[in-house]
């Protein structure tokens, strides 16, 4: 049984995919496997994994089901003691897997959080460091709903989370990251963080890709299952301001949405499901984080669709 299995879904990624493999591979802890999930590329994929002849890299093509399948048939075919999760158009450093592990063998934790990297297209690189915290619970410490991230690519997750066959990824929405990942929260007896950026992520310029899309309606039910698995009372206010957070940043992000039909449909069905979790969420503690000028756009429907429209008009 390896130490670590990392689990890598790929589509038509050949530009990233031998730096992200070779950065797995060449790890200072070698007992480890690559689960590399080809969810149907139709690119130089399979070529470049075919140069590669390393037992530990298992290599499965399929026919495209999605991010979300991929990476929960790529669960089912780990073996290791833990579970590290890395896109095939990023790449972590060549310690990561070594310093998290022992950690988290050392802990005993459950999940084991690490800073990142972001690296944009045009060269820069900003070093995210996410707020530090001793080992804890998500019951004790449910505003890391809030300052954590919600993906699940810079985390490492003990095997014995997903026995649950409840944890999976979810298969029919885009925005699966965020109801699993915080379903693993809930779960786990002990979640710790490495204060140390070891992941690198590549951030495309696709902000504007995200809203053109039908899909980013589901970012609703990726809301609705979220608030489904954390339903105790000792997460609502935490869950109120993810909510408020998530959807007032995608309401904004609809400037970059040229069909004007359905960027003013996703910011009237945003404000109705935020005044179902929360009444009063023009008082959120969200907003207290904003400056007065955006948290003032924000806050008002009619102002995010003229802020929007405008954007657009002088964009054209």
């Amino acid at each position: 049984m390896p130490k670590v299995s990392v689990v890598t879904p790929t589509y038509n990624r050949d530009k990233y995919i031998k730096k992200c493999i070779d950065s797995i591979l060449n790890q200072t802890l070698s007992d480890i496997e690559l689960i590399l999930v080809d969810d149907g590329s139709t690119d130089n994929t399979s070529n470049i994994v075919s140069t590669y002849n390393d037992p530990r890299l298992k290599y499965f093509k399929r026919e495209n089901h999605g991010i979300g399948a991929s990476r929960n048939f790529g669960i089912d075919e780990s073996l290791g003691e833990y579970i590290l999760f890395v896109d095939s158009d990023d790449f972590i450093e060549s310690n990561a897997i070594e310093k998290m592990y022992n950690k988290a063998m050392y802990d005993d934790l459950d999940i084991l959080v690490s800073d990142y990297y972001n690296i944009y297209q045009d060269g820069r690189l900003d070093n995210i460091h996410l707020e530090s915290f001793d080992n804890t619970t998500l019951k004790d410490k449910p505003e890391l709903l809030l300052t954590i991230n919600l993906g699940p690519c810079n985390k490492l997750f003990k095997r014995e989370l997903f026995n649950n066959k409840e944890l999976r990824f979810p298969e029919d929405i885009k925005y699966e990251d965020m109801p699993l990942v915080s379903h693993l929260f809930k779960c786990s007896k002990k979640i710790g963080k490495i204060d140390e950026a070891l992941c690198y992520f590549l951030v495309d310029n696709v902000s504007e890709t995200t809203v053109r899309d039908e899909r980013v309606f589901d970012i609703f039910k990726s809301l609705k299952l979220t608030l489904s698995y954390l339903y105790e009372e000792e997460y609502k206010d935490a869950l109120k301001e993810l909510v408020i957070s998530k959807l007032c940043n995608y309401n904004i992000q609809q400037r970059y949405q040229k069909n004007r039909k359905t960027r003013h449909k996703f910011i009237n069905e945003s404000f109705i499901f935020m005044k179902s979790i929360d009444s009063k969420y023009k008082k959120n503690n969200y907003f207290k984080t904003r400056n007065k000028l955006k948290g003032f756009i924000e806050k008002h429907k009619l102002m995010t669709i003229l802020y929007c429209d405008i954007y657009r008009i002088i964009k054209g």
